[in-house]
């Protein structure tokens, strides 16, 4: 893109409008969308260096309130949704009228049993479980890097106290998630605590339970409550670096399949872009924020939506400083056709593009000192994914 003026005339750009696609255009019989096309692909980024793997990370189990054993759980995401990991997350007070997660060692089963699934390269398995923790995340979900962790217990249990949040956050060993943190009876106000109380990364869809990407979402409102303040947006808008997931908050022995009509019946599913296979990738990736969330349950699986995002190369999570144009790209694979694709920038609808499963375009306006880019997938059934940002600054 070598227009002297082009920036005078445009905030992006394609590179359908290069010198060499237009040197093409006008040369006469010598030209040919043949090799237009190749011009085109040659700007296009390398493959992906990561591989992608899709799990489901928050599920109950018979040890606090939910239906199935521990087995019965693990095995559905392995053998029936056919899932790369998953994450076990009971309460941490084991169920109303019954034992606490740390008593009649519910805990230390919970520990044999992510050693015992976990099969590397196959299935991996994540230790973790869901901690009250009001007055700042009613509900957030712990997840250990390791099989052996010990339970997160503070001045009062069910209670957290900012001291305790911000010990836990700079664990690098730990990833705190909330979840409906859009909801009365269980949310957070990221307008309301300060930039340190922010954590990595929120869940942004939960079957039958929230969407919280932003305030007024017609998703969101389909699903349950909707509160100011408990949004994604909320928080990216005052600056927070907050990546996202999507999870099924399963009860019922089936994470990670459908189970009703959209949108309550979607699962909600994970991906990420990690090394391998192994507890440790999986955990890697999420504290990198090299993930995203979708709502999953195609023909009564989870279904498989790949989402590669990516700007000059750099991966979605990443903060980046680049000296030239930032190039967005995204490249989707999904079991059903994509219908709409929307770069949000800065937490505004920037660019929307219909029916395209692949894009390239360049950014020529800095807005303000890191610019928060992410995409909004809407697939051809209604389903969505999204993915976490990249943060762009400029030399």
């Amino acid at each position: 893109m070598t227009h002297p003026e082009r920036k005078l005339a445009k905030r992006f750009d394609m590179p359908g409008r290069s010198a060499a696609f237009t040197d093409i255009v006008y040369s006469g019989t010598d030209g040919s969308w043949d090799k237009i096309r190749k011009d085109q692909a040659a700007r296009l980024p390398e493959p992906p260096q990561y591989q992608v793997y899709f799990g489901e990370l928050h599920g109950h189990t018979n040890l606090s309130d939910g239906g199935p054993s521990i087995d019965d759980y693990f095995t559905g995401l392995r053998d029936r949704a056919e899932l790369d990991f998953g994450a076990l997350s009971d309460h941490d007070h084991g169920g109303v009228g019954k034992p606490e997660l740390w008593d009649a060692g519910k805990w230390e089963l919970t520990k044999q049993k992510v050693r015992e699934y976990y099969e590397p390269g196959k299935f991996s398995t994540i230790l973790a479980y869901e901690r009250d923790s009001y007055p700042f995340y009613n509900n957030l979900v712990v997840y250990y890097r390791t099989d052996d962790g010990e339970m997160l217990r503070g001045v009062r249990d069910g209670e957290i106290t900012r001291e305790e949040l911000h010990r836990w956050l700079a664990r690098e060993d730990l990833v705190l998630v909330p979840h409906d943190t859009n909801i009365l009876s269980s949310g957070a106000d990221f307008l309301a605590m300060d930039m340190d109380d922010m954590v990595p990364i929120i869940q942004v869809f939960g079957r039958g339970s929230s969407c919280t990407e932003y305030m007024g979402d017609p998703l969101a409102s389909m699903l349950g409550d909707d509160c100011e303040g408990g949004h994604w947006q909320d928080a990216l808008k005052r600056g927070a670096r907050m990546g996202c997931i999507a999870c099924s908050d399963d009860h019922g022995g089936n994470g990670g399949l459908m189970t009703g009509a959209f949108p309550y019946g979607c699962p909600g599913i994970t991906g990420v872009w990690a090394e391998s296979n192994t507890r440790e990738a999986i955990f890697d990736a999420l504290k990198a924020r090299r993930c995203y969330g979708y709502m999953g349950g195609q023909n009564g699986r989870a279904g498989r939506v790949t989402v590669d995002f990516r700007i000059d190369g750099h991966y979605m999570g990443e903060e980046i400083t680049v000296t030239g144009d930032p190039a967005v790209y995204y490249n989707i694979q999904a079991d059903v056709p994509v219908e709409t694709v929307t770069v949000v920038k800065n937490c505004r609808d920037y660019i929307i593009l219909r029916k395209k499963s692949e894009q390239l375009f360049y950014d020529y306006r800095q807005e303000q000192e890191a610019d928060c880019y992410y995409l909004r997938v809407k697939l051809a059934d209604g389903r969505q994914a999204w993915t976490s940002p990249i943060w762009v600054s400029r030399a």
